[in-house]
């Protein structure tokens, strides 16, 4: 099959450890869709949301889409805002934060099984 939709209605929510007010569904990879290389999830963060300091099971592309978030990563802290985007290796440790009281959103890209 050369291409397959995912609806956002359709797409699967999902519990990542060391993740507390975040709300992400899968919108390709997994039982979303047959992709054979890579995941993609868009993450809904509500202010104070955040995802604990862990490292990246795999190398992992974030790309903000709404709103704004904190990274930290080995000793570095940026934020993040519409559009901007982060890349980690494998095992990076990193920490992902909304400090703000809106809502953000973020797309996570990575190969399948990370």
């Amino acid at each position: 099959m050369g291409m397959h939709i995912t609806r956002l209605a359709d797409a699967k929510p999902f519990d990542p450890p060391g993740h507390r007010g975040v709300g992400p569904v899968r919108l390709q990879g997994g039982e979303t869709a047959p992709t054979e290389g890579i995941t993609v999830a868009l993450s809904h963060y509500l202010p104070g949301g955040q995802a604990e300091m862990a490292p990246q099971p795999a190398e992992t592309v974030y790309v903000v889409v709404a709103g704004e978030l904190v990274v930290i990563s080995e000793g570095t802290e940026e934020t993040l805002r519409l559009y901007d985007s982060a890349h980690f290796t494998a095992g990076t440790l990193r920490q992902v934060t909304n400090r703000t009281q809106l809502p953000a959103s973020i797309l996570v890209i990575r190969p399948t099984g990370g």
